[in-house]
């Protein structure tokens, strides 16, 4: 631990994190989270611009439309610039594309902070529509560039952080949220456009950084600009391993164009890989968290410090996932969120028997959290970029975000009515699909730990499940 660490601080490589993260996953989360502490002052406003228009106030379903339109947009934004990534990080390169990513993040913050003034909740409609579009590019693009600049032995550690920015977004989305900082009716819009902030940010440090290693490398043929950039990120150093891996790795795709969407979801030498994603992902998403029956005026704060553990677990989980490996805090997070999930089953049904009962699930919501976000989310995310080789990874990394964002506007349309048909019982559903996760990683999914691409992707070929693989080639007998 105490060498992947020092190797972390011997050049730039820890302040090319934080500047990819703010610029990247960190308005993710801040976007997820920052539009529910405004969301009253935001339906005054379209109250009051109703009537500045027509004279009257809207209709409640129109308010509820509206509102519906402005948070739903943001996930629509999201899924076309999730697809957009695979086409602009090839045009452009990794460090370009997050460049010009920048400044759609900042047309929408000025789209945002003009709305109130234009009295348009139209405005704040299109602004979350940009907001979506960027963060789901920078997204992707965060994490094809952190996999295609980090050294094998802390591969998994350096794109977890990933997901740490995502926590770490969500968190400052909730304080900033507080009514003691920018929560308050005459702030709604600035709120909501604090992350621009960072862009403006990125759009200065970054340009001193270079382009992804293995980008150069594999797709550029420039070993000598390669070499450079690996010294500038982790220090001086020949790092000749990393050079022949990617040289491997090179060899396997020589001449081969990067594949397109279409082209990977039809190769079927990549198709365990795409299933282990998909039900990864799936089970994943497919989790909530239930209203504890928590005083009121604790919510808020209740809420910060469950952001809290979040943030804390996925950083937990970067330093443990290149000792423990992969696999183990993936089938150890979904085993251990299906049996709290039955739990919370029990003390939701409870609630109303004792003043404490609500406490008890708030700590059992802590547990939860901790199991998600230090094994599958954190994981999944290390994971999409390192089962896929060169040429497929754009679009790999493309197709899993589109499903992420498709999965989040689905799970947002259909858990109110799980809520109101199954009441606490949903969880027991939850815990059905957390046990899917746990048996799927356990006896399927090979662990990809001090593996090279390469490797892995032979080690996803050589998968049989009753005797038959996908692979086109002779299956290798292994055991599962």
């Amino acid at each position: 631990m105490e060498t992947l660490l020092r190797q972390l601080t011997r050049g730039n490589a820890l302040f090319f994190i934080l500047i990819l993260g703010i610029g990247g996953s960190f308005q993710n989360g801040f976007h997820i989270v920052g539009v529910s502490s405004p969301s009253p002052f935001i339906q005054s406003f379209i109250n009051s611009t109703w009537y500045e228009r027509y004279g009257e106030l809207p209709p409640p379903q129109t308010v509820t439309l509206i509102w519906s339109a402005i948070v739903s947009t943001y996930a629509i934004g999201g899924l076309l610039g999730a697809l957009s990534a695979k086409f602009l990080t090839g045009m452009l390169g990794r460090k370009r594309a997050m460049l010009g990513n920048n400044f759609i993040s900042i047309v929408a913050a000025a789209v945002m902070l003009t709305s109130k003034a234009a009295s348009s909740f139209e405005c704040i409609i299109l602004a979350r529509f940009v907001f979506g579009l960027s963060a789901g590019l920078g997204v992707c693009i965060q994490s094809i560039y952190l996999a295609e600049s980090s050294p094998q032995k802390i591969r998994g550690m350096v794109t977890l952080t990933t997901a740490t920015f995502t926590s770490i977004g969500k968190l400052s989305g909730q304080f900033f949220g507080l009514s003691e900082i920018l929560g308050r009716e005459e702030h709604w819009n600035i709120l909501l456009s604090v992350p621009a902030c960072l862009s403006v940010v990125q759009l200065l440090v970054l340009p001193f950084f270079p382009e992804a290693p293995r980008y150069l490398l594999i797709e550029k043929g420039d070993a000598e600009a390669c070499r450079k950039a690996l010294q500038s990120l982790w220090g001086q150093g020949e790092y000749k391993q990393e050079m022949e891996g990617m040289a491997a790795e090179q060899s396997v795709v020589k001449g081969v164009r990067p594949k397109s969407l279409l082209e990977l979801l039809r190769d079927r030498s990549v198709r365990w890989q795409l299933i282990s994603m998909a039900v990864i992902y799936g089970c994943t998403q497919f989790s909530a968290s239930p209203t504890a029956g928590i005083p009121r005026e604790k919510i808020r704060y209740v809420t910060l410090g469950i952001g809290a553990t979040e943030v804390l677990s996925s950083i937990s989980c970067g330093l443990m996932i290149e000792h423990t490996g992969r696999r183990p805090l993936l089938w150890g997070g979904f085993g251990a969120m299906s049996a709290i999930q039955v739990f919370l089953t029990i003390t939701l049904n409870l609630k109303d028997s004792s003043y404490w009962v609500p406490y008890i699930t708030v700590v059992l919501i802590i547990l939860l959290i901790i199991s998600y976000v230090g094994g599958p989310v954190g994981v999944a995310t290390s994971l999409s970029t390192e089962l896929f080789i060169q040429s497929y990874r754009p679009a790999a990394v493309s197709l899993m975000s589109f499903q992420r964002w498709l999965s989040f506007s689905l799970i947002g349309l259909v858990f109110p009515f799980l809520i109101e048909a199954l009441e606490s019982y949903c969880f027991v559903l939850f815990a059905s699909v957390s046990l899917l996760g746990f048996l799927f990683t356990f006896f399927i999914l090979p662990e990809t730990k001090g593996k090279t691409l390469v490797e892995i992707s032979e080690e996803f070929k050589a998968i049989t499940v009753c005797g038959k693989s996908f692979s086109e080639d002779e299956p290798v007998e292994t055991k599962l």
